[in-house]
């Protein structure tokens, strides 16, 4: 059975998180248009060997899922999500004792906001799991293009003609055996259109302050996914000072993850 959400005041909106297991806690960061447990329903992953050793606060973003948020495409840019991260950090209940760092998990949009929350408190963070770096520095024009588009179209035409153009096939050879391959859109038709733009808007920080993050890192890519590709993983890794990388090319190979990122954050 699903924790009962909790809801804090951050920023200006009520974000909703809830937390399972105990000991050091570590932070949770989903995809966007997803939401605290969508990807993982979805069989994408599994952080339950994290919260098996830690407390795991899973927490929908800004404008998704149990959140509120507003229209304006700049409260959904990487760096304002950052901003929230940290803002939540401080709000969660029962509260992260004084001084205490935490570890974080990120994915695609999370793993951004990750990066940007702990470029802007290195000393709130003692390690970071960053899985499926989206498109980032010279890939990252093309897929705001996308983004773009796909505001356009919800604006004009809702979400259900968004919906219609997925794909329902595996976006990477590692998630054919995934429980679903097309995760349901949990952000509304009013502010999805502000989530894409606001998300076309950012990207990484410049390589030389990515660089100055001296926390141990791993990063998670998987194979054959062009919104998430390997080579974004490779060139995050190869930036930060003290990363590793790891590719799943299989569902054996993703199935490692949970245990992995326990292992790392232990």
């Amino acid at each position: 059975m699903t924790p009962a959400f909790h809801h804090a005041d951050v920023r200006g909106a009520r974000l909703a998180y809830n937390s399972t297991g105990t000991g050091s806690p570590v932070v949770w960061a989903h995809g966007m248009n997803s939401a605290a447990y969508t990807q993982e329903r979805a069989g994408q992953f599994d952080w339950r060997p994290v919260s098996a050793r830690h407390r795991l606060i899973r927490y929908d973003a800004r404008g998704h899922g149990r959140s509120t948020g507003g229209t304006d495409p700049r409260e959904y840019t990487w760096p304002e999500l950052g901003q929230d991260l940290l803002g939540l950090l401080d709000a969660v209940e029962p509260p992260v004792a004084p001084g205490e760092r935490v570890g974080a998990i990120g994915s695609s949009m999370g793993t951004a906001t990750i990066l940007y929350a702990a470029l802007a408190a290195p000393a709130r963070f003692r390690r970071l799991v960053l899985t499926t770096p989206p498109t980032c520095w010279e890939t990252r024009p093309a897929a705001n293009g996308v983004r773009l588009g796909s505001a356009q179209l919800v604006q004009d035409r809702g979400v259900a003609a968004l919906a219609a153009l997925s794909v329902d096939a595996p976006a990477s050879p590692a998630l054919v055996q995934a429980r679903r391959f097309i995760t349901p859109i949990r952000v509304s038709a009013s502010r999805l259109p502000a989530v894409f733009r606001g998300s076309a808007q950012t990207d990484f920080p410049p390589r030389e302050t990515v660089a100055t993050l001296d926390l141990p890192v791993l990063v998670l890519s998987w194979t054959g996914d062009g919104t998430h590709p390997v080579s974004s993983g490779e060139v995050l890794a190869q930036t930060l000072p003290n990363a590793e990388l790891v590719v799943a090319s299989t569902p054996a190979e993703l199935a490692t993850w949970g245990q992995r990122a326990a292992d790392f954050l232990a």
